[in-house]
């Protein structure tokens, strides 16, 4: 009796593995009915009229191309949301395969855009035969013949017309674009000053912090090696500007584009005392706060405090 019962429990539980009881049911077999029953319910799916992205997903032209997603049988959506993840060589390779999908447009003008934000052929009405694939070649040649030789770059961009010869349009060119050498780059400003200064009012200071602005600012045109006469110009620029976008905080701290210049070369000068591995004995904050009060005597002493706080806590304002 209980071993009757114990057998009908087991022909029940190998029944539900997969087995039955005349013998064995292949793993094989067990594949295909579930693969009936998926193939089922999209089928189901199908028929409600709504469509299926994992049959989709599944779908593939022949045995070859197992384990291959083809994007031509992929919503457009998808297929070009899955394309504008990539880079412009991995791109042209997929054009290979897919060229009308990787050819579009729309996937080189986001990779041109997001490269090179400003470019003044982008609000030009576009020459007959204008591709934004073939733009991006240029523009990518040109960055490559700057970062050996800025002018000829430069002017690459003008034969081109990519750029307009115009001290703002190089100025907004080079403030959203991350390609360029900075030693080149650097070079190039400190002989175009027209192109520097339009390239330091781009610059919105608006709220921040005295050395966080003056990190920000380095970012974008980076200080020389040494102290010499462009880096007092970059300051003295920088000074103008803080104060041109801080108007209601000069007056309630009592500052001037001279005092805050005089600040400036403060927190280059500790940035070097605290980083450098070659000062044995580093800058004490009461002697910055000493040191600056005694060049700009109306800035207050826990104003000066906090500038030495986050130089101490973040670091160099020109690295």
């Amino acid at each position: 009796m209980g071993q009757g019962l114990w057998r009908v429990a087991r022909n029940q539980q190998l029944q539900h593995q997969g087995y039955s009881g005349q013998g064995y049911l292949t793993r094989e077999h067990g594949r295909r009915v579930t693969t009936n029953n998926v193939s089922n319910t999209n089928h189901r799916k199908q028929a409600q009229g709504g469509i299926d992205i994992y049959h989709l997903l599944k779908t593939r032209k022949s045995k070859e191309q197992e384990g291959f997603i083809n994007l031509e049988m992929l919503p457009p959506e998808l297929s070009f949301t899955i394309l504008s993840y990539l880079n412009a060589t991995d791109l042209c390779l997929a054009s290979c395969v897919w060229q009308d999908l990787a050819n579009d447009e729309l996937l080189w003008q986001g990779l041109c855009k997001s490269t090179w934000g400003h470019c003044s052929i982008y609000n030009k009405n576009p020459p007959l035969g204008f591709s934004f694939r073939k733009l991006y070649m240029q523009l990518d040649e040109g960055s490559l013949t700057f970062n050996a030789n800025p002018d000829e770059g430069v002017n690459y961009f003008m034969s081109k017309g990519i750029l307009d010869d115009s001290p703002k349009e190089i100025a907004k060119f080079i403030f959203c674009t991350r390609t360029l050498n900075w030693k080149k780059l650097r070079i190039y400003l400190d002989e175009r000053r027209d192109v520097l200064d339009d390239l330091v009012t781009l610059h919105n200071f608006r709220n921040q912090f005295l050395p966080n602005a003056l990190r920000e600012f380095f970012r974008h045109i980076h200080a020389p090696e040494e102290r010499g006469e462009y880096l007092e110009t970059l300051i003295t620029k920088f000074s103008h500007r803080f104060c041109a976008c801080n108007p209601d905080l000069m007056r309630e701290l009592g500052l001037s584009p001279d005092a805050v210049y005089v600040l400036c070369y403060s927190l280059i000068l500790l940035s070097i005392d605290l980083t450098s591995p070659h000062v044995k004995n580093k800058m004490s904050k009461r002697e910055f706060i000493r040191n600056t009060r005694r060049a700009a005597q109306n800035i207050s002493e826990d104003f000066v405090g906090h500038l030495y706080d986050n130089i101490y806590l973040i670091g160099h304002v020109a690295a």
